[in-house]
């Protein structure tokens, strides 16, 4: 940003362009420095002119012509590079550019939607099929050997019955010590009170 010009300093950079004096006062110093000015106001003068550029600053309030003067040399610099559009182009451009964004995107959240369901059928699909093995699983060990209530109370009867006689065997060979007390009885009573039961 150029400081304003004094009567005995060089001129701004409109005021060189425009080949004129530059007064105390003028309402482009504070803008157009006296090195890269002229070149930049060049291309706001030949679009819009130098008059019509001043009455416009002089009806903003101070704090916001600089704002207003980056814009409006932007807008000339488009309009001499593109005659037609000008900066309306630029806009146009980048409208494209965020309806091309903005579709890339829906699609990816498609695309991770799709997979996410497909993953989650999947894990559906697995843990069904777990449940089905074992189930059929159980189903073939109970075919193979089914086993009834009956049957398993005498299995026990007569393995534990096994298991005594051995010990009374081994007992009376190897060892010369009084013989404990058998368990025979109360596993037949329990095992009588257990057919009852059933039976009922």
């Amino acid at each position: 940003m150029a400081s304003p010009a004094s009567g005995s300093g060089s001129p701004c950079g409109a005021c060189k362009f425009l080949r004129r004096k530059c007064a105390a006062d003028c309402i482009f110093a504070p803008y157009f420095c006296s090195d890269q000015g002229p070149a930049r106001f060049a291309a706001i003068h030949k679009v819009f002119g130098a008059s019509n550029v001043s009455k416009l600053l002089l009806h903003l309030p101070a704090r916001d012509r600089c704002e207003a003067v980056v814009t409006i040399a932007y807008e000339a610099q488009a309009r001499i590079r593109d005659p037609v559009y000008g900066c309306v182009a630029h806009i146009f451009a980048l409208q494209q550019q965020v309806a091309c964004l903005q579709a890339q995107l829906m699609q990816v959240k498609a695309q991770l939607a799709q997979k996410n369901l497909m993953e989650s059928r999947k894990l559906e699909n697995l843990s069904a099929g777990n449940h089905n093995i074992v189930s059929d699983q159980a189903m073939n060990a109970y075919n193979t050997n089914p086993i009834s209530p009956q049957s398993s109370l005498e299995s026990i009867d007569h393995n534990i019955g096994d298991g005594i006689n051995m010990q009374d065997i081994r007992s009376r060979e190897e060892f010369p010590f009084p013989k404990r007390r058998s368990y025979n009885n109360d596993l037949g009573e329990l095992h009588q009170l257990a057919l009852r039961m059933m039976r009922n």
